[in-house]
């Protein structure tokens, strides 16, 4: 019942059913036939149900060991742990192209069953964009990816999955990553529907918001967990190497962000709408765009899945016509629509354009250095490398005046603002950057990681004084406060949070723009000294693992002859797949990490001599602390009632009909 045959029928029955979504609802509505347009949420939630059948029948058969399927068969063995068998099945190409169908058809539902409130043919407009996405990547699965492909005669046993990837941390990563990608084809389904209506108002900005929230808080998640695991299994004692796969994240998420601030202003002005509808429709192409990157073996990367131009030819035949016929889409009305919300340059409409400004700056210094070294091999053959000393150049200073005047933003009014009625709030974190850039040059060396965590200071303590402001803080008794704090929305506190939050990371970037390390070769018994620390390694010893063999290492960490710590970093021998992976022991107090790497030895007898990496990363836990709590004032403003009920009804055009 879920083999791989009824799994492949399910999909195939997915990809007839979100093409009949694209289809019905838009020709529907095109002949103003409310029946077709209202099968669209139905239609929605049975391609759901089918991708999850399919999905289901894909675990099963890894659960099971069904080598007779080439995706188990390659990226399975029977000794492998039940949780690897499971989350192995989207830890290769066909099963993670598998899984952002399910969670597209996922947003499919939700928008069916959250959008009651929506006009009905604005609601079927966007399902029917959500199922043509929908059907080119099931399409993609059917023709160059099957997932259920057969191999015979069925191995013994399978090939086992990348070791490196054997860790729990892949059962959160990519579908958490997945989530926000995917989450943003909802804010490109209603721009694009929006172009189609040539419609945008502050209804439509209202009903965008939420799901680019959503989305930009996934992402978020998943980036900061990405970079976690980076830092603690791959072992090199860093957290982001600018590594093109991982830059594939950051671009959307930086539209993403300059999205979520965009639709603000068109909720509430009714400005910025054609630069919102072309950040939702950017921000998803980004996305699309990155997957391409990663299936079709132009970039190579610890991250990619495949190395086939097949698939690539497929990914940009589809990139051209859902990114090249929305542009083309985009063009040919965003003229048509109308431009409101006049605002002074001084003002919250003013900052928040400057944020957009910077925000995409970044994102194109970002492109550009990515697709530099591809481009450059395709048209002049000649092989470069863009590494991380050009990104932080050119990206850092961009990050401080970011920084800079992300204080002011929330502290302006709207369409009008008096620079002397503000600069008297900004006081008091003015006073906490003085401190901040005493303390900086105190502790921190370089000039950018000094401007960063004065920035990152100035941030905190601006979202902190905006809260205060907001219910009196000291001006009235602090019950009156309470009251005002309960009585303010939740929107407010969770976009001080999410600021916080980045003020958080920032300065945990600052912190390990500082750390201190050592790679030394030891026997047994040696003591090393790094930041303060006495790093004794007092023995090895084999361990068997589950479908692996291990050498452990005990190294003890003195601080004045006390013991702070034991750690024991591991070396791991996956013999059936014929390769070696670290197991890095971290000991952290939230301020700062020792981390210790266990590698190969030398001689044998007395003379056997370890390689160790030994490191003192200052601030590192700030950084996957920030990206949470960045996360948590996004889900707070989702918790708003107001974005969640009581969306404005539609103005009535000028013929007193209520538009829809």
């Amino acid at each position: 019942m879920f083999g791989p045959e009824p799994g492949h029928f399910a999909l195939a029955l997915a990809c007839v059913l979100a093409l009949l979504q694209f289809v019905v609802p838009l020709w529907g509505a095109h002949r103003g036939n409310a029946r077709l347009v209202a099968l669209a949420p139905g239609l929605a939630f049975a391609q759901c149900l089918a991708l999850a059948a399919s999905f289901l029948c894909l675990v099963i058969s890894a659960v099971r060991d069904d080598f007779s399927v080439q995706n188990v068969a390659a990226n399975s063995a029977a000794a492998k742990p039940l949780l690897y068998k499971i989350t192995g099945v989207w830890g290769n190409h066909e099963g993670s192209i598998l899984l952002w169908a399910l969670i597209l058809g996922i947003c499919g539902a939700a928008v069916a069953s959250f959008g009651r409130g929506l006009p009905a043919i604005l609601r079927g407009r966007v399902l029917a964009i959500l199922g043509g996405v929908s059907c080119g990547f099931q399409l993609f699965c059917l023709w160059t990816s099957d997932p259920f492909d057969r191999v015979w005669p069925a191995p013994m046993d399978g090939q086992g999955m990348n070791p490196l990837l054997q860790d729990p941390g892949l059962a959160f990563h990519p579908p958490i990553l997945y989530t926000g990608y995917v989450g943003f084809a909802v804010p490109f389904a209603f721009a694009i529907a929006a172009l189609i209506e040539g419609r945008v108002d502050a209804a439509w900005g209202r009903w965008v918001r939420p799901w680019a929230v959503a989305a930009w808080c996934f992402l978020t998640c998943g980036i900061a967990l990405g970079s976690w695991w980076s830092y603690y299994v791959l072992g090199w004692g860093g957290y982001w190497f600018w590594d093109p796969v991982e830059n594939a994240s950051l671009i959307p998420w930086l539209t993403g962000t300059a999205l979520v601030h965009s639709a603000i202003v068109v909720e509430k002005r009714e400005g910025l709408k054609i630069w919102t509808v072309l950040l939702a429709i950017a921000t998803f192409s980004f996305s699309l765009s990155g997957t391409f990157l990663v299936r079709s073996g132009i970039l190579n990367s610890v991250h990619a899945f495949a190395q086939d131009p097949a698939r690539g030819v497929f990914i940009l035949a589809l990139l051209a016509v859902v990114i090249g016929g929305s542009l083309m889409l985009f063009a040919w009305r965003a003229p048509s629509l109308v431009t409101g919300g006049l605002f002074a340059p001084l003002s919250r409409e003013g900052a928040l354009v400057l944020n957009n400004i910077l925000l995409c700056s970044i994102c194109a210094v970002v492109v550009t250095g990515t697709m530099y070294p591809p481009f450059m091999q395709l048209l002049a053959g000649r092989t470069i490398s863009v590494g991380k000393p050009f990104f932080d150049a050119a990206t850092i200073p961009l990050t401080v005046l970011l920084l800079a005047f992300m204080a002011f933003g929330t502290m302006l009014p709207w369409k009008r603002a008096r620079l002397g009625a503000v600069l008297p709030r900004l006081l008091v974190p003015a006073i906490a950057a003085v401190i901040a850039t005493v303390c900086a040059i105190w502790l921190l060396s370089g000039l950018l990681p000094i401007l960063c965590a004065i920035g990152a200071v100035w941030v905190i303590a601006a979202s902190l004084m905006d809260l205060a402001q907001r219910v009196s803080l000291f001006r009235v008794p602090l019950s009156a406060s309470l009251t005002r704090a309960r009585a303010l929305p939740r929107s407010a506190f969770g976009a001080a949070i999410a600021h916080i939050g980045a003020g958080i990371t920032i300065l945990g970037l600052c912190g390990m723009s500082q750390a201190q390390h050592a790679i030394v070769e030891v026997p047994v018994g040696h003591t090393e000294r790094l930041a303060g620390y006495d790093w004794t390694l007092e023995n090895v010893r084999a361990m068997p693992g589950p479908n692996y063999q291990a050498t452990v290492a005990t190294i003890v960490v003195r601080h004045n002859d006390r013991i702070i710590t034991v750690l024991h970093p591991s070396r791991r021998d996956f013999s059936s797949q014929n390769q070696m992976t670290t197991e890095v022991a971290i000991r952290t107090n939230l301020i700062s990490d020792l981390y210790a790497v266990v590698g190969e030895h030398h001689g044998s007898g007395p003379d056997q001599t370890y390689i160790l990496r030994l490191h003192y990363n200052p601030l590192a836990p700030w950084m996957w602390l920030g990206g949470l709590v960045m996360a948590i004032g996004g889900g707070l403003s989702l918790s708003d009632r107001r974005l969640r009920v009581g969306a404005p009804r539609r103005a009535r055009t000028s013929s007193g009909v209520l538009a829809s």
